[in-house]
């Protein structure tokens, strides 16, 4: 017989083989699982979003008492990485917030040229670029752009961290990740949000106003003119006050994110993308409040 051939073994070797993995007594294999039916998928999901809502609050609050910490005892903020972070998450992100503001300018005058040009209100393009830019499109657009941006890179930064084990050496080495990690990235983009949002009112303005130009004949002294009794300091400073919400929702639920990776690569992929999507539902429900409460205190 050749040596390097192998016999089938005999079928009731490989049904004792069976048993014995199964268990030492004999018992057969438990049958599989069978699948969820849709009404648990729907309670396992909603238990999983309720723990991770309390995980969230959790950190908001571990997170605003390190911020209290830093600003009671300023000499603990790391001043480096703040620096940093507003070049990366603001400076950086200046040509496609520019870009993306100026092309919503001219969407706008666009779309509302036919309009105001029926009725004759062609001078009026001006409150309807000016009031929309301010208020809403210009805040909103730059946080779904950092959201996707900067958001998603912070998520992506500490889950491979948290993969490597690099937050539990600095544990280790008694560094509190909160200092190192979060609160840079908080303070950083809670300062270049508001300017970033100053620099898209400005191209928002300029692309609706050569819109404007080309489609109703107003000339740039007078949408100007208009544009400064149409939008108020009011109206200005709404919009103003909107960004360090916005970049506090974002950089919060992106370093959240980060912290709940667990696995491999595989996971900080699923945690990135789920810090966007997040981060930009979150920021357009606090959109819906602001303009909810401003309307109530009919400013």
């Amino acid at each position: 017989m050749d040596p390097l051939s192998v016999e089938p073994a005999p079928a009731r070797l490989l049904v004792g083989l069976a048993k014995y993995l199964a268990g030492r007594d004999g018992r057969p294999a438990p049958d599989a699982q069978p699948a969820p039916r849709a009404l648990e998928r729907i309670g396992r999901s909603a238990q999983a979003a309720f723990d991770q809502g309390v995980a969230l609050l959790g950190f908001v609050g571990e997170t605003t008492f390190a911020l209290a910490r830093g600003a009671a005892h300023p000499a603990r903020m790391r001043w480096r990485p703040i620096l940093f972070n507003i070049r990366s998450a603001g400076f950086d992100a200046l040509p496609i917030v520019g870009v993306l503001s100026f092309l919503l300018g001219i969407v706008v005058a666009y779309q509302g040229a036919d309009t105001l040009r029926q009725y004759g209100a062609n001078l009026y393009v001006a409150d309807l670029v000016g009031l929309s830019m301010v208020r809403e499109f210009a805040p909103l657009i730059v946080a779904i752009i950092i959201a996707g941006r900067s958001g998603s890179a912070y998520a992506a930064q500490i889950g491979t961290m948290a993969v490597t084990e690099e937050i539990d050496a600095m544990r280790t080495l008694g560094i509190a990740p909160l200092e190192l990690l979060v609160l840079p990235k908080i303070v950083a983009l809670m300062v270049a949000l508001p300017l970033l949002t100053v620099f898209a009112d400005v191209l928002g303005v300029a692309g609706g106003m050569i819109m404007a130009k080309a489609q109703l004949g107003v000339g740039f002294a007078e949408f100007l003119d208009r544009l400064v009794k149409a939008v108020s300091i009011t109206a200005f400073l709404i919009g103003i006050c909107k960004a360090p919400v916005f970049a506090a929702i974002i950089a919060v639920v992106g370093c959240f994110q980060g912290f709940r990776t667990k696995g491999g690569a595989d996971s900080v992929g699923r945690q990135t993308t789920l810090s966007v999507v997040q981060s930009i539902f979150l920021v357009i429900v606090a959109d819906a409040l602001f303009s909810v409460a401003f309307s109530a205190l009919d400013l």
